[in-house]
């Protein structure tokens, strides 16, 4: 599908996969900076730029992307260095964007797959212990969220053995192996995510079943989270990143949504 050239590149860290292409937005001022997160079930062979034609098609919408690279499966990612990534590219990667061409103070992050979880999980990371790593004082300071088929309940991933077991590849090891890990990295356990949240998920998806999303949405809703699931009956894993797709009309219904709350 077409894309558009980098605009710059950014790099929020020192290891070659910390980095992000950011587009700028055709027109200007840009609607927010959304910081793209892509997904694979957090394996080496899927990169960013599988997430590239999403990219250009919200430059047309008015937004400046900044489309996330991390480590991964496979390379030198998985547990804990997947989640240092993602914690230090929704830290940082705000004010690395050129600042001239964004609001600062909308930042919307937006994942797919297992992108999604990582969105959903970096946005609750103000109710993680103070004893974590990962933990922040104060909640993130997002406009909103917005996740596109997530991986969103790793016990349920884990139990469904998504992907050949990749999250007990992630997480070097199952539920009953690690709970404490999991208990950190799993946004339903609940991470109440820290603005408006919209998910969007296709009710034939293979890849991701959407009981997930259900399963989170109910227990983030009980914690008190401003969230919504947009179901895309006869959907599946794919449209949701598909410009032009049936689906993508409620993509950017759910930015909209959370840029206008």
């Amino acid at each position: 599908m077409p894309s558009y050239p980098v605009d710059h590149v950014v790099r929020y860290g020192s290891h070659p996969e910390q980095i992000a292409d950011v587009r700028l937005a055709r027109r200007r001022p840009s609607r927010a900076v959304v910081l793209l997160v892509h997904g694979g079930f957090w394996r080496q062979e899927y990169d960013r730029h599988h997430a590239d034609p999403v990219a250009a098609a919200l430059t047309d919408e008015g937004m400046t992307v900044a489309s996330v690279e991390y480590r991964r499966l496979g390379g030198s990612g998985g547990w804990p260095a997947t989640f240092d990534d993602i914690a230090a590219a929704v830290d940082t990667l705000p004010v690395l964007v050129p600042p001239t061409t964004h609001d600062a103070q909308r930042v919307v992050l937006l994942g797919h797959s297992a992108g999604g979880h990582l969105v959903l999980w970096a946005a609750g990371r103000h109710h993680l212990p103070a004893t974590s790593g990962w933990h922040l004082p104060e909640p993130p300071a997002l406009q909103g969220i917005v996740a596109l088929a997530p991986v969103a309940d790793l016990a349920m991933a884990d139990r469904f053995g998504l992907d050949d077991d990749a999250v007990a590849e992630l997480l070097d090891g199952h539920l009953i192996e690690r709970p404490e890990r999991y208990a950190q990295c799993d946004p339903s356990t609940p991470l109440p995510p820290a603005a408006r949240t919209v998910i969007v998920h296709g009710s034939e998806d293979r890849h991701v079943p959407i009981a997930l999303s259900h399963r989170y949405v109910e227990s983030v809703l009980a914690a008190g989270a401003d969230v919504t699931l947009d179901v895309i009956t006869g959907g599946e894993h794919f449209a949701v990143i598909e410009p032009g797709s049936a689906a993508w009309p409620r993509v950017l219904a759910a930015l909209d949504a959370v840029l206008t709350r």
